[in-house]
């Protein structure tokens, strides 16, 4: 989105598992406001960068989010200072409530502010809030989706970061996913979306990377990835008329 103040900028990013180095040189930007989707094939390392942003793996090069040199935070400073992400297999607390795995977002907030938060969420996801007292180990993936993203919209993130929110839903359900995605956007909150379903993510995003092999080889305009030829025969699906 050009002119809008960058909330996250990433510069020339390495990530490492031991000798393999699964991320090399990357730099990506997010403005406020902003859908940024990193679409590729899986093992490119677009589940890796997200958790270097998180800071749960550790990444070498230059990482700032609202101004803040990330490098030495904590995740748990990362919170606080408005980053989130939704991890791909949700890590949610199957054994609790639905209403207690989204307090749980919370746990740092006031009360006053996590009792909004937790309205937020329920008007994002009306679901969510028939299911309140229901454990979120017997939700349907479509709720445990919605709950997950629920609880990190808890903290009240300036930036959500989502991996792979369409994984084995229902085609319906994804559409609601992506629904609610823009409905974030709309209420200023930042989206850093990884996702297999290129077709989806490319529709919704303002801008777009393509990852491979650890390394970004196409980025721009959402709409004009998803008219790259190679973009459209490898990820889409389709050739271009």
């Amino acid at each position: 989105m050009t002119g809008a103040p960058q909330l996250l900028q990433i510069s020339d990013a390495h990530v490492s598992y031991g000798k393999v180095e699964a991320v090399r040189g990357v730099s990506l930007e997010v403005a406020e406001n902003e859908i940024v989707t990193i679409i590729g094939a899986n093992g490119a390392g677009k589940t890796t960068l997200l958790n270097a942003v998180m800071g749960i793996l550790p990444l070498k090069g230059r990482i700032c989010f609202g101004g803040v040199d990330l490098a030495r935070l904590e995740i748990e400073d990362r919170v606080a200072l408005g980053l989130s992400l939704v991890p791909e297999h949700r890590e949610l607390f199957a054994a609790m409530s639905v209403e207690d795995n989204l307090r749980l977002g919370a746990f740092r907030r006031p009360a006053a502010l996590a009792a909004q938060s937790i309205e937020r969420v329920y008007a994002l996801f009306p679901r969510l809030k028939e299911r309140r007292k229901q454990l979120s180990g017997t939700l349907s993936g479509g709720e445990q989706q919605m709950l997950a993203m629920g609880r990190a919209l808890m903290g009240a993130p300036k930036l959500l970061m989502l991996d792979e929110p369409s994984l084995g839903l229902a085609p319906l359900i994804v559409e609601n996913i992506f629904r609610t995605i823009g409905e974030l956007r709309a209420s200023g909150v930042s989206v850093l979306l990884v996702e297999q379903n290129a077709q989806a993510a490319l529709q919704i995003a303002d801008r777009a990377y393509v990852m491979e092999l650890g390394e970004f080889v196409l980025h721009g305009l959402a709409k004009e990835v998803a008219s790259d030829e190679r973009v459209a025969a490898s990820y889409l699906g389709f050739a271009q008329a």
